[in-house]
């Protein structure tokens, strides 16, 4: 009798296949690669492991797999234009899946994704340079918003006024009859005034 398979799946194994990674590279155990990084004129050296960096890195994985000999134990890769600090965070985001950067140089971190190939950094980048530009436009937004609510409040005084004056002139026209004095309803028709009764014709 054949029994149903069932799914045996870790939540915790690729984090700590990760964390066991970062710590196998910062105790610099079975790295091999030495990535050698230089701008202007300041030049550091890091120690990784090939597989990581070809798994995350499809420039990495192009000169992996078309390197023809290793160089002794280690092979070594060279990298013009690419600042020591950027490096080092994208080491760490590749190792770890986050890492922690100043605001001004997401940018910068941003190129260094796409130099090297790395499609998960460059995601995260252009989320977070959304979040960004969301974020300022809607401080722009309110800025703006405070900004005409104030101009209306310095209004609303003269608005009321004019309002109030027009409800007086309203409140006067009512209480006015509908035909003012002078007019051709209170003149005498046939030069007799209304109110004085027309003298009888004298007797004969």
């Amino acid at each position: 009798m054949e029994s149903n398979a069932v799914l045996l799946e870790s939540k915790s194994s690729p984090i700590n296949l990760l964390n066991e990674m970062h710590q196998l590279r910062l105790l610099g155990h079975l790295c091999d690669v030495t990535v050698s990084v230089e701008y202007q004129g300041v030049r550091a050296e890091f120690v990784a492991h090939k597989a990581v960096l070809a798994a995350t890195s499809k420039f990495f994985k192009e000169v992996f797999l078309n390197e023809k000999s290793m160089d002794g134990p280690r092979t070594n890769v060279f990298l013009n234009e690419v600042q020591v600090a950027d490096f080092a965070s994208f080491l760490e985001f590749v190792y770890t899946a986050k890492v922690e950067v100043e605001e001004d140089r997401v940018q910068r971190m941003l190129e260094i994704a796409e130099k090297l190939k790395c499609l998960d950094l460059s995601e995260t980048c252009f989320q977070l340079k959304k979040q960004m530009l969301e974020s300022v436009l809607l401080e722009l937004q309110n800025f703006s918003e405070s900004q005409n609510s104030e101009e209306e409040s310095a209004t609303q005084p003269s608005v009321l006024l004019e309002s109030k004056a027009a409800a007086v002139a309203e409140a006067d026209q009512a209480d006015s009859p509908l035909d003012p004095p002078g007019s051709p309803a209170d003149r005498p028709r046939n030069g007799v005034s209304p109110e004085v009764p027309a003298t009888k014709s004298k007797e004969k």
